[in-house]
């Protein structure tokens, strides 16, 4: 297929440049230090109109499409991998609304977040629900008009920030398939509230949190979609759609430490020249740089494939590819480009050890590469009736079994 660059994702990929030159790396490392969230940045993401890229027009943004938001978060990703998270959780936050919403919903919520007024989390995982997305505990019980909802998130990223909460929750225990729904819990609701703040290795200037639920009413019209049951169908298709935004974060994350990388190689001098003089340096990053291109463009392959057709059956094997493959290459970059600094890598002086810590929750969050390869290898292993041509090929003894092409694939996620 072809992967289009709109003038419109090239203006948007170019005004995150400028504010990641702006406003985020050259805080970078106090927000990090801090553990505080970087409010100067996201609101001069929101005056930019950068908020818009991920919300319909119909509903005050610019409808740009998933690839025009794969090269924002990749542009704020370099500059600062933790602020990049920061942005692109208010995409995953939202798309339950979008993808699931109801018109009254959409109106409702969508053009605060398109306008930067109000930031959204995503409540999906648990203390003993991560992978498997279904073993959630947290429930929603109907009584009259609302629905009172108890137990505890682990893991909510932007939580105390975020104005909206998209929350997954049990309101049929007694169905395995259609026990989950999604819904929309406003700041500041009674019974609400952010618990433990984690102490987190790396994206530290990002708050990840446990959210508490005690009697929480909220009224039945918060139901995303209308109709109970949808969530797991809600949660799967949402991060389908977020995968490439952790990709681009990841390709952002791997660029820019290659550029430090290369930027420290060129003034190192050792045995009476810079080291990038050296073949064994110059090999490291001719890797990291081959890795780095080969993840973007899997990035916007898959990015491309979710706007040209957002019901293909490939897009969730695309997607799991490229978050799988551009975070290992983020880890894999970032740890060549600490030892290319040698000792000065492994100080916090310098940046290149955020980009080191940063790294590692990028092949963890938004389900574990684990588990992307499982999801890759079973929609391979289930469209595998496409090859009955090559049956001529392969023993006679060999009895072979094909699923129907396009069959749809168990899906397990943090």
């Amino acid at each position: 297929m072809n992967i289009v660059f709109s003038e419109q994702a090239e203006e948007l990929a170019k005004t995150a440049r400028k504010i990641a030159d702006e406003h985020v790396r050259p805080f970078a490392a106090k927000y990090d230090k801090a553990q505080e969230y970087n409010f100067d940045a996201a609101r001069a993401v929101g005056s930019a109109g950068l908020f818009r890229t991920f919300i319909p027009e119909e509903y005050g943004g610019n409808g740009a499409g998933i690839l025009a938001l794969a090269r924002v978060t990749e542009q704020l990703a370099q500059a600062d991998s933790g602020f990049g998270v920061a942005f692109a959780v208010n995409a995953l936050g939202s798309f339950p609304i979008i993808l699931g919403g109801t018109e009254e919903q959409k109106q409702e919520w969508l053009p605060a977040i398109a306008n930067g007024d109000k930031m959204v989390a995503f409540c999906l995982s648990e203390k003993y629900a991560g992978s498997d997305a279904q073993g959630l505990s947290v429930t929603a019980v109907e009584d009259g008009d609302d629905y009172i909802i108890n137990g505890e998130k682990k893991w909510t990223t932007n939580g105390g920030v975020a104005d909206i909460y998209s929350v997954f929750c049990v309101t049929d225990p007694s169905s395995k398939s259609r026990r989950i729904s999604a819904i929309v819990v406003e700041k500041g609701t009674p019974g609400f509230e952010v618990k433990k703040v984690e102490d987190k290795m790396g994206i530290r200037c990002v708050p990840v949190v446990e959210t508490h639920f005690d009697n929480v009413r909220v009224p039945k019209r918060n139901l995303i979609g209308g109709r109970l049951g949808m969530g797991f169908k809600h949660a799967m298709a949402t991060l389908d759609y977020a995968r490439p935004g952790v990709a681009a974060q990841a390709v952002g994350a791997a660029q820019g430490a290659l550029d430090l990388a290369i930027a420290y190689s060129n003034r190192r001098k050792q045995f009476g020249a810079p080291i990038s003089s050296h073949q064994m340096v110059q090999a490291m990053l001719a890797d990291m740089a081959m890795g780095t291109e080969a993840a973007r463009w899997l990035v916007y392959r898959a990015a491309a494939g979710i706007d040209s057709n957002p019901t293909d059956v490939t897009n969730s094997k695309l997607a799991a590819m490229a978050k799988c493959f551009s975070t290992d290459v983020a880890m894999k970059v970032a740890t060549d480009a600490v030892q290319v600094f040698g000792g000065y890598g492994f100080m916090e002086d310098y940046p290149i050890a955020k980009f080191f810590r940063d790294a590692k929750i990028l092949q963890i969050y938004e389900g574990t590469n684990q588990v992307q390869r499982m999801v890759i290898a079973r929609h391979l292993i289930r469209a595998a009736g496409s090859l009955e041509h090559l049956n001529e090929y392969i023993p006679q003894e060999t009895q072979l079994t094909y699923a129907e092409p396009g069959q749809a694939v168990e899906n397990h996620n943090t």
